[in-house]
């Protein structure tokens, strides 16, 4: 279902594939979550998770620039992390004024081990698309997403 906005054909077909990319992100985004869920995983978890599996220690500004979530809310997900056991923070070597974000022997099992299982899930969400439809969205979503909000 498209927009019912009456406007110029541009702005139609502008709002109609806004409501499409909202669907479909909200709707893969709703089905990877519910997964997320029974592993007692939130996403903002998992993603600080996946990226200190990825590329290794972290300080939380990093974490957050990464995940594009605020100061405040990393620092309640590493605090969460870290009493459940699976990530600890560690003086930065380089810095004393810093703390890096480190996966506990714990944390890193479990990422290890739900990795290959959530690319998978992944991959069957995106499976009606063909390796160039692949290519196509992930320019296109680039495009919308790099694009300077100043320049109109």
């Amino acid at each position: 279902m498209g927009t019912h906005y009456k406007g110029s054909k541009k702005e139609v077909k502008t709002l109609n594939a806004f409501i499409k990319l909202m669907r479909a992100s909200e709707s893969i985004s709703n089905r990877l979550n519910r997964r997320l869920a029974e592993q007692d995983l939130t996403v903002s978890q998992f993603g600080v998770l996946e990226a200190l599996l990825h590329l290794g220690p972290l300080n939380q500004k990093a974490l957050g620039e990464k995940l594009l979530k605020s100061g405040g809310n990393i620092t309640l997900v590493v605090d969460n992390l870290e009493k459940s056991g699976w990530v600890e923070r560690q003086q930065n070597p380089k810095d004393r004024r810093s703390m890096l974000i480190h996966l506990t022997e714990e944390g890193e099992d479990l990422i290890s081990s739900y990795f290959p299982q959530h690319l998978d899930n992944i991959m069957q969400e995106f499976k009606c698309l063909s390796h160039d439809e692949l290519d196509q969205l992930a320019e296109m979503c680039k495009k919308i997403g790099l694009q300077d909000p100043n320049n109109k």
